[in-house]
């Protein structure tokens, strides 16, 4: 079974915000084995780069807001295709200050979900809906309208 990485700098501090992650790690559950991995916040993004690094595994999918941005389906493809090719999959999020240059350029793909900018914390919780909702699309499931 392909097992996908949720590695993030920091702790989620917000009940609500756990509670989301957990409920679609759930979900997630039938599809992948998922793991979560918080990392300690460092002085700035360059301090936390090794231990970012070491932590990833599988095909390595950096958020950051200068990525590629996809579709929900166009996700659902590329994370087919990975598991298609026996591959475990690793999502990077970084702290609020963001991910350093050297994590950015080892990474696999670099994501976008948009121009904006999010609190991490809540986009820990936008990215595991968006991953269950690529497998619901593989799996031909009415979820993703």
């Amino acid at each position: 079974m392909q097992k996908i990485y949720f590695v993030a700098v920091g702790k989620i501090k917000e009940s609500f915000y756990r509670e989301g992650v957990a409920e679609y790690v759930k979900r997630l559950s039938r599809f992948v084995k998922v793991e979560i991995k918080e990392l300690a916040e460092g002085a700035n993004p360059e301090a936390e780069a090794e231990d970012i690094l070491r932590t990833c595994k599988g095909y390595v999918i950096a958020l950051a807001v200068e990525g590629q941005k996809q579709s929900s389906e166009q996700l659902a493809t590329r994370l087919q295709k990975l598991a298609d090719e026996g591959k475990d999959v690793t999502f990077v999020i970084g702290s609020s200050c963001g991910l350093s240059e050297k994590v950015k350029q080892a990474a696999d793909y670099k994501l976008s979900f948009s121009d904006m900018t999010f609190p991490h914390q809540l986009m820990r919780v936008i990215l595991a809906e968006q991953v269950y909702r690529a497998y619901m699309i593989n799996a031909g499931s009415t979820y993703h309208k």
